[in-house]
């Protein structure tokens, strides 16, 4: 091995290549599903729920989070049951699938309370390191690209997976019948081949989802607090 003078060789971990070859794990991937609109007629609620059928119908497991009653972000303990059913599903999810409409120009309030109430770390469980994430906002006006842009610099932080493509629906109002089902369009087509991605994604990585996120500095904390 090449010499690394700032290196710790007992916490370096060479065979990377070997350990990516391990099987996956045989049961469905399973999705967690936020969106961020409490209105009747909520469009990122809608463009939500045609994403679970089209995972379920590809044989995924997914929930869809519901944020009525969520309280903001440290107005209420940790053990509030809303707080504590995000946070459950969170972690039984390998992968997630964000909803915004844009509003200002961004995520709107009622998205990023869901994001805040989720820690990077709780208990030494990691409710989204690790965890594939799709991401498709909904837009009242032209197509825009804020709220998806937004939502990955959340992804990065959360430590998440983001997978390359993603939705963005113009005029949402135009997109979905009187039923709330989303009409034929090339914005549905971008829907389906966002969803097929994820699942691709996340069938290559969970089995090795932790192991992805394994930080030589992390490992090196432990041993570095002893002897300092």
């Amino acid at each position: 091995m090449p010499d690394f003078p700032a290196l710790d060789p007992a916490r370096f971990d060479p065979p990377i290549a070997a350990r990516l070859a391990a099987a996956a794990v045989a049961h469905p991937p399973r999705f967690l599903l936020l969106y961020g609109s409490l209105r009747p007629r909520s469009y990122s609620r809608l463009l939500i729920e045609e994403c679970d059928r089209l995972l379920r119908a590809m044989g995924a497991e997914s929930r869809i989070f519901d944020p009525r009653g969520l309280p903001q972000p440290d107005d209420a303990p940790d053990d509030h049951p809303k707080v504590a059913e995000l946070r459950a599903l969170s972690i039984w999810s390998e992968g997630h699938v964000w909803c915004s409409p844009e509003r200002h120009g961004t995520i709107t309030g009622i998205f990023k309370s869901q994001i805040d109430w989720l820690p990077l770390e709780q208990g030494g469980v990691r409710p989204t390191q690790g965890r594939t994430l799709a991401l498709a906002q909904v837009n009242a006006g032209s197509q825009s690209f804020n709220t998806v842009n937004a939502m990955r610099i959340l992804g990065r932080w959360m430590r998440m997976i983001t997978i390359p493509n993603q939705s963005s629906v113009a005029k949402a109002y135009d997109e979905f019948d009187d039923d709330g089902r989303m009409k034929p369009s090339p914005y549905y087509d971008r829907l389906v081949d966002v969803m097929e991605e994820l699942v691709k994604f996340t069938l290559l990585t969970r089995g090795n989802a932790d192991y992805l996120v394994d930080r030589y500095s992390e490992r090196r904390a432990p041993a570095a607090a002893v002897t300092l």
